[in-house]
């Protein structure tokens, strides 16, 4: 988004449109392919009994199947069980009424347990489909600003990732979403953007970047507010759910960290992040970590170099958002739904100018690395994401490289470094 707001956010409508974009039939045309072909195989998925409801007409549990049985533990009184494997364990097999294999953690601060009650309320699978269309139509919106109006909805809907986070069940829609609000509203709206930075903090690894971005963008308000948000956030869900819970997640947070890095129970394949590469390479705990932190320190000092810089803002938002992705060892293929955003902003910048050959292949590739998840056992998103960031890294730097006219300077400071 840019100085737009989105879906499930107040004044939507009074926010001014994007700017239209040249080819943007084309990227609807392929946006709208796509999403077509994912509601195919979505479709053929449910009568073969293998998405949603199985072949013997019971809900399938999934990743959702976590949020419903914490939030259902929540609504009787016993939050801090959702942290317990055993307890949770039992919430999620009532939660689908049929016993089943694999177990899925409850790894959310006790915050997130607002969401997670409020759809407990309903039958498992309306509750699964009430999160997914309405965290997808927030991320359509969200995308719908950047891009503008039809194009970006249909990108959104066409994005790779996003037939993979219907498929899990997941919140990589509502991640992007908070991230997309989080810039898109940042210039003109910062207490708004604050807001859903505040909101981001359900999944605190994706807002590592944030504070360097917005510290060295000079961005206090936001950051004030963001602070605020979170604190009111953890106030109230310590209010309403208890001191126990908050216990429970901070007792079982480091384990849950061993076992899912320390020990790979998740599968390090799935991990898609340079920890996970190495540690699926044969690489020891330690150096994936050296190699992990080291990484993210890079991505930190990239992000200070490009937001103090005079690049235009749609560069410093795709180098954000496809960092946000990188900078944490914990991150799955869903959460990708947030390249979509860094892809979105370095197209608005590209398709207003002339994109070149390079650009286009590059985006394509990664496209067609995240579909391919399935198939490539390998850590295809971080390759997308790496892919994304050389891009905006290239672009950013041959306008870095452009002589500034005289007074320019002096215009980007009054207009907050915007560069159009």
């Amino acid at each position: 988004m840019s100085g737009h707001d989105i879906a499930s956010m107040p004044d939507a409508a009074a926010l001014p449109a994007a700017p239209r974009l040249p080819r943007a039939r084309l990227l609807s045309v392929i946006g709208l392919t796509l999403a077509l072909a994912y509601l195919v195989v979505l479709g053929g998925s449910y009568l073969g009994g293998h998405f949603l409801i199985d072949a013997r007409g019971r809900p399938i549990a999934n990743d959702f199947v976590n949020v419903v049985a914490a939030g259902r533990l929540a609504l009787q009184g016993d939050p801090a069980a959702a942290y317990d494997r055993q307890r949770h364990k039992a919430a999620e097999v009532r939660a689908v009424g049929h016993d089943f294999a694999n177990y899925y953690g409850w790894h959310y601060p006790p915050t997130f347990f607002f969401v997670a009650s409020a759809l407990a309320l309903l039958p498992y699978v309306a509750a699964a489909l009430v999160w997914l269309l309405a965290t997808l139509a927030a991320y359509a919106a969200t995308l719908g600003c950047v891009l503008g109006g039809r194009a970006g909805v249909l990108f959104a809907l066409g994005f790779p990732a996003a037939l993979w986070n219907v498929t899990a069940g997941q919140n990589g829609f509502f991640t992007a979403t908070l991230i997309g609000g989080t810039l898109g509203l940042l210039e003109r709206h910062p207490v708004l953007a604050g807001i859903c930075l505040g909101f981001l903090t359900y999944k605190p690894q994706f807002g590592l970047l944030f504070p360097i971005a917005l510290i060295a963008y000079g961005r206090w308000l936001t950051i004030a507010v963001a602070t605020l948000v979170t604190a009111g956030l953890a106030a109230l869900s310590l209010f309403v759910f208890g001191g126990a819970s908050w216990q429970a997640f901070a007792h079982w947070l480091p384990v849950t960290g061993h076992v899912v890095l320390g020990e790979g129970a998740a599968d390090w394949n799935r991990l898609q992040s340079p920890f996970g590469f190495l540690r699926v390479h044969g690489a020891g705990e330690v150096s994936a970590w050296i190699v992990q932190i080291s990484a993210t320190l890079i991505l930190g000092g990239a992000v200070a170099w490009l937001w103090r810089s005079r690049a235009p803002y749609d560069l410093k938002a795709a180098l954000l958002a496809a960092g946000a992705l990188l900078a944490t060892p914990y991150v799955y293929i869903y959460d990708f739904a947030v390249l979509a955003l860094a892809v979105a902003f370095l197209l608005r910048f590209c398709l207003s100018r002339r994109p070149s050959v390079g650009e286009i292949a590059g985006l394509i590739g990664a496209g067609v690395l995240i579909l391919l998840y399935p198939y490539l056992k390998t850590q295809v998103g971080l390759a997308a994401a790496l892919i994304v960031m050389v891009l905006v890294a290239r672009r950013a730097m041959l306008f870095s490289a452009k002589p500034v006219a005289a007074g320019e300077g002096c215009r980007e400071k009054r207009s907050g470094n915007r560069v159009r």
